[in-house]
């Protein structure tokens, strides 16, 4: 699925091996969540006068004024959201350069994943297509409502931060369920919500730094 896009140069195997390496130095452990990120070819996921920077574990711009989040924050999220019960429906709220959902793709059953730029998610679109990724779904849609006809969701990562947490989020959580985003405006921190039925428990993780979680469509 993923040979025709092994890369070369600074898009090879063995830069996304020393990507890799530096995730673990960093405290990644899954191994799972390790094992996709050094198949997944990033490079395609960023303008091509980008892709030689793919590999470097920093944000990228996409176009559109947002980005493509830092190969650690996605591990991390990533890592976050699996840990607990088994994960067999996510929901992506921004799914930008559909980078994040790729990862998720290849670890758990289905992927939900709404945007609310339209030539982002059709470009996302046809990378999934290249890829052969078949378990994702997408919806051009304001993210903050989520995805109410396919709740409850056993995990829903977030990849743009809105100022409060939407109410609609918390209740398309399925008990037992985890919701990672981040939260603020100027300082902003990641948090991880989990549910025990009616009960939400939140903790607060990192500080962080994202593109906003705005309203309507384009």
């Amino acid at each position: 699925m993923i040979a025709q896009h092994q890369g070369i140069g600074m898009t090879s195997q063995r830069t996304r091996d020393r990507l890799i390496a530096r995730l673990k130095e960093q405290g990644i452990q899954n191994i799972d969540v390790l094992t996709v990120m050094r198949e997944l070819p990033r490079h395609i996921f960023v303008d091509e006068a980008l892709a030689s920077r793919a590999y470097e574990d920093t944000a990228l711009p996409i176009g559109h004024g947002q980005t493509i989040s830092q190969p650690f924050i996605v591990a991390k999220m990533t890592e976050i959201l699996l840990a607990g019960l088994p994960k067999k429906k996510v929901l992506e709220v921004g799914t930008g350069s559909g980078y994040q959902t790729a990862v998720l793709s290849r670890l758990v059953d289905r992927v939900f994943s709404v945007e609310r730029i339209s030539p982002l998610q059709n470009q996302a679109r046809e990378r999934f297509y290249q890829l052969k990724l078949n378990n994702i779904k997408l919806k051009h849609s304001d993210g903050s409502w989520g995805w109410e006809d396919n709740a409850p969701y056993d995990g829903i990562i977030v990849t743009c931060a809105p100022e409060q947490v939407p109410e609609s989020l918390l209740t398309q959580l399925a008990p037992g369920g985890r919701l990672v985003i981040p939260v603020g405006g100027a300082s902003q921190s990641l948090r991880l919500i989990e549910r025990n039925g009616n009960k939400f428990d939140e903790t607060e993780l990192d500080p962080v730094s994202f593109v906003p979680l705005l309203g309507g469509q384009i």
